[in-house]
């Protein structure tokens, strides 16, 4: 039973039960009707308190930092690539140590909470603005926030004004730390955004050499003047702060480290109110379920930071003296930051892994000759050995292939990966196990809990699930019977995830009754998510609670469980969006393709070959009548086998390159999908695929 919470970083503390045990046990006594019982993972005290930190000594995210920069002061911290201006080459990782970081955000920290009281800022906390990508400073800034007892509201930096706009207004911002790019859509929008005193940017303003008057300072300095606020550079904010010393005020563990607003699938976004101690609990939960290295861990920081995910990962990094490298800014490149760094940790989302898995194959398996039939024969049989033994590793095959597969795409040293904000492949995750024969976790999290609450345990390689709740963790299902998913459905209970511990959010900024709605008498929060558990404990993700369609005949439809039965078993498919219209009896979709996979189904269906970086060929071969008739026929077949029914079929469809992303404003951020904006967006294609199958059904006259 685990009962010490002061472990070792970087050990492996959840190892697996064993053979057939549970990963997560029932508490005996907690069986409530309506309700499964309450769900601990396995080494978990089964009656005492959830632990609130894998350090007793440590209460905030504060205390972690200072503690690693004591301990590994010279240790790599933040990395990041410098551009050569004549070549447009990038240099290798430039980094600065733990203690240097110490020493900036101290300085950065005092010059905020100076400028504040400037410009006539009186509140003892307020919250600090904070609209980049990914980068050193993104980091600096926020524990500098961190150091004089301040936090810090993330703006996605690729969402619209109107969004950024809400943000800035809700959260009361003073200020706004940002990259230069952002300087001017801020200007243009002061007048609508009352609160903002000054701005700060991360880049520099004066370049050495350049007229006085032709600055970025001078320039944007007299817009700013007649917008009524102030522009500084973050080396100015550092040498104000140097020259205004002041010691740290460390927060305590109630205090905000941030307000992070959920990218809302409709309507404006909540600001949810995560204080240190969540933080810190759920770093410990990330800690104890993940195998990092401690100080050896490298990891690339590429995830938006504004997501919830992508910011416990680097605080996970941040406790252990980890080093942190940051991604050049282009997301296309990605790969080439990945083979310069050689992470040994690497965080990402299914949508990627797709591509990694799509690259592999078609590098391997898909070769021609001794290379692909070598790729085959090593796949399968570790597949195999994995489905026997639970190990995707093999003495031999690891040495002679896997090893070759991770050194091709950088990942020589990588330990662990993992994968979250939406399920993932069974076929996706099992073969990236076998190929890069390393760790590899899948988790379920969301803001309101700090990313963390499910993970799989290490060396379980079994697919379509989310593993156990954490160690600190406890989780229950809630019948929703409107829905048919209750804790007496066979084979596995179903219903809403509740859960509990020191990483569920207190409440919604400025939103009580928003608050009220999600938390039930007990404390339990609602997640909103249907998932089932099955014999050993482990949690899955298959529905979202009132997420229904009503058709014609009366029945009702789960849009998102039919997307992810079609989308977990045609690889054909990157997106999808089911729609039912109430006056019909049936649903049609749009459907993304994803190109490598789609171009080699089109080819076999043509009979010629479809490129997949050919876009235009790709785009006629979605339009092309045979192609849609034969993905038609591949989904009944998955209907049949998934055990679909009737009205959950799709009848028709319309396949196309990307119809839903960030930029087009039909997925948030966190790449959820915005269902009315969608419907909105695409009323032209749904209606006319309702017209078009209700013709083909239509009883031809006779002569």
């Amino acid at each position: 039973m685990y009962t010490d919470p002061a472990l070792e970083y970087g050990k492996t503390f959840l190892p697996l039960p064993p053979p057939g045990s549970p990963h997560a046990v029932p508490l005996a006594g907690s069986e409530k009707e309506g309700h499964t019982p309450i769900f601990r993972n396995w080494r978990a005290d089964p009656k005492g308190e959830l632990m609130k930190s894998i350090d007793p000594k440590i209460s905030t995210i504060h205390d972690a930092f200072e503690a690693a920069c004591q301990k590994w002061p010279n240790n790599n911290c933040l990395g990041w690539r410098e551009q050569n201006e004549t070549t447009g080459a990038w240099s290798p990782y430039v980094w600065m140590d733990y203690q240097t970081v110490q020493k900036k955000r101290a300085d950065i920290g005092t010059g905020l909470a100076y400028l504040h009281t400037v410009h006539g800022v009186i509140e003892k906390q307020y919250g600090i603005g904070i609209w980049s990508q990914n980068r050193p400073e993104w980091q600096i800034t926020d524990l500098a926030a961190m150091s004089q007892s301040l936090y810090t509201v993330s703006i996605y930096d690729t969402l619209g004004p109107e969004t950024t706009e809400y943000i800035i207004n809700h959260a009361e911002l003073h200020s706004v730390v940002c990259s230069l790019t952002h300087v001017p859509t801020l200007l243009s929008m002061r007048d609508r955004i009352p609160t903002l005193k000054f701005i700060v940017s991360l880049d520099p303003l004066e370049q050495e050499g350049e007229p006085s008057g032709n600055t970025k300072k001078a320039l944007l300095g007299a817009w700013a003047k007649e917008k009524g606020v102030q522009i500084y550079s973050l080396a100015e904010v550092e040498s104000i702060g140097q020259q205004h010393p002041k010691p740290c005020v460390p927060p305590t563990r109630d205090d905000p480290i941030t307000i992070n607003y959920t990218s809302g699938t409709t309507g404006n976004p909540k600001g949810v109110w995560l204080t240190h101690g969540n933080a810190v609990g759920a770093v410990t939960c990330a800690m104890t379920t993940v195998t990092y290295g401690g100080p050896t861990d490298v990891m690339l920081s590429y995830l938006p930071l504004a997501h919830i995910f992508a910011r416990l990962a680097e605080q996970v990094a941040l406790w252990g003296g980890s080093a942190i490298g940051y991604f050049h800014g282009n997301i296309l490149e990605l790969v080439d930051d990945i083979k310069t760094l050689r992470p040994t940790t690497f965080i990402s989302v299914p949508r990627l892994y797709n591509r990694f898995h799509n690259s592999i194959k078609a590098a391997t398996i898909e070769q021609p000759g001794f290379k692909g039939a070598l790729s085959r024969h090593v796949v399968n049989a570790k597949l195999e050995n994995m489905e026997k033994t639970g190990s995707n590793k093999h003495m031999l095959y690891d040495r002679i292939w896997a090893n070759k597969v991770r050194a091709g795409l950088g990942f020589d040293r990588l330990r662990a990966s993992v994968t979250g904000s939406a399920p993932i492949s069974p076929t996706v995750i099992s073969f990236l196990r076998v190929a890069l024969a390393n760790d590899f976790y899948e988790g379920f999290g969301m803001t309101e809990a700090y990313a963390a609450t499910i993970g799989q345990l290490g060396g379980d390689n079994s697919a379509g699930n989310c593993g156990p709740p954490c160690i600190n963790v406890e989780v229950r299902l809630r019948d929703v019977p409107d829905m048919g998913y209750t804790s007496k459905d066979k084979p596995y209970p179903r219903g809403e995830l509740l859960t509990r511990g020191p990483m569920v959010f207190k409440t919604y900024y400025k939103a009580p009754e928003a608050t009220a709605g999600v938390f039930d008498h007990d404390g339990w929060f609602a997640t909103g998510d249907i998932c089932s558990v099955d014999e050993l404990g482990r949690f899955k993700v298959i529905d979202r609670v009132k997420n229904l369609l009503k058709l014609a005949q009366g029945e009702y439809v789960s849009p998102e469980k039919v997307e992810n039965t079609y989308l977990g078993n045609m690889n054909i498919f990157a997106q999808a969006y089911v729609y039912g219209d109430s006056f019909q009896p049936f649903l049609v979709a749009i459907f993304g393709v994803d190109r490598d996979q789609f171009s080699t189904f089109a080819s076999r269906v043509l009979k010629k070959t479809v490129s997949a970086t050919d876009e235009q060929a790709i785009k006629a071969a979605c339009g092309n009548k045979e192609v849609i008739r034969a993905v038609l026929r591949e989904m009944d077949r998955v209907a049949k086998k998934t055990k679909m029914t009737g009205y959950e079929r799709v009848r028709n469809i319309r396949l196309c390159i990307d119809p839903f992303t960030i930029e087009n404003d039909l997925l948030t951020p966190t790449l959820k999908l915005k269902r009315p904006p969608a419907a909105k967006m695409y009323k032209k294609e749904l209606d006319s695929l309702y017209e078009e199958a209700l013709a083909a059904q239509a009883p031809k006259a006779k002569l």
